[in-house]
């Protein structure tokens, strides 16, 4: 599974309806060929989590996907014991006279082993997309246990000793900054901070996603957009809100922006009250007006 060129990257994903730019593609061009993890830090929405999606179907193998939260510990990401069977297994045993030191042995083998995102990433046949969502949610512990995950693509369990990949995986992070990462894991990445997109780039997402939109109407709301992320927002919408957006226009039947419908639709872009509040009534007209001018 690799790319033939940076070009055949920009192809790929263009079929899958993932439209990436050089700087992009060049960065999963050289992560797949040098086996290097990569990094991708931005604001939500700006089509990380989906890169891992495109790409995972660009190569036709499985997504393995580790949703970071605060409080992730390395049992839930990496393994656990199956208890029960392991329970079933003593009481069955107990009943057959076994000898207990043979039992205990048993019970610590890969058959009573649940495989959790982490440990199944490296035990498949086939170098599956390991997606490791939102790392700056979880803790410093558990940013430093990735350490030797991304350095040797090995893991080590007290019970059955070091356990190395059979094929490397394809390996994904992404961070929404909420938190500064160590320098150590972003040694072992390819980095690359995704920026939301330029005008052109956005219309060209709009055409490529929603292809019912008209033309007048994609150009539309990406004017209006970038108009919009210009302002202080607390939660400036991403690529994702503004594909949200406008099939909302087209299930609406608007081939163009309309004051009165952008301020009933403003919630399929803005998810904070104080955003809100702050696209008043005269705002949205200002947006929409120059929507209307830049859009033509």
């Amino acid at each position: 599974m690799k790319f033939d060129s940076i070009a055949d990257v920009v192809r790929r994903l263009g079929e899958g309806d993932y439209v990436a730019d050089l700087a992009l593609a060049t960065s999963l061009f050289l992560s797949v060929k040098m086996g290097r993890p990569l990094f991708l830090e931005g604001a939500p929405g700006v089509g990380k989590t989906e890169l891992a999606r495109v790409v995972s179907k660009v190569f036709d193998t499985e997504l393995i996907r580790l949703q970071c939260y605060e409080g992730l510990d390395v049992q839930t990401a990496l393994y656990e014991w199956d208890y029960p069977r392991q329970l079933l297994r003593v009481r069955l045993s107990e009943g057959r006279g076994e000898d207990p030191r043979a039992v205990e042995a048993a019970l610590f083998t890969r058959d009573y082993l649940l495989e959790r995102p982490l440990l199944r990433a490296l035990t498949r046949p086939r170098p599956p997309v390991l997606l490791i969502d939102e790392i700056d949610r979880a803790d410093d512990a558990f940013e430093a246990f990735l350490l030797e995950l991304l350095s040797d693509f090995q893991v080590s369990i007290p019970e059955l000793g070091t356990l190395r990949a059979e094929q490397r995986p394809h390996v994904i992070l992404t961070s929404n900054r909420t938190r500064e990462l160590g320098d150590a894991l972003r040694r072992r990445c390819l980095y690359l901070y995704i920026e939301h997109p330029s005008l052109e780039k956005e219309v060209h997402i709009i055409r490529r996603r929603v292809p019912e939109a008209e033309e007048r109407l994609a150009r539309e709301v990406g004017v209006f957009l970038s108009a919009l992320r210009g302002r202080d927002l607390v939660k400036p919408p991403g690529v994702a809100e503004t594909l949200d957006w406008t099939r909302a226009l087209v299930s609406l039947r608007r081939d163009t922006l309309d004051a009165e419908v952008v301020r009933q639709t403003l919630g399929c872009l803005l998810k904070a009250r104080a955003d809100l509040e702050a696209v008043d009534g005269a705002a949205v007209d200002d947006l929409v007006a120059q929507a209307h001018g830049d859009g033509r």
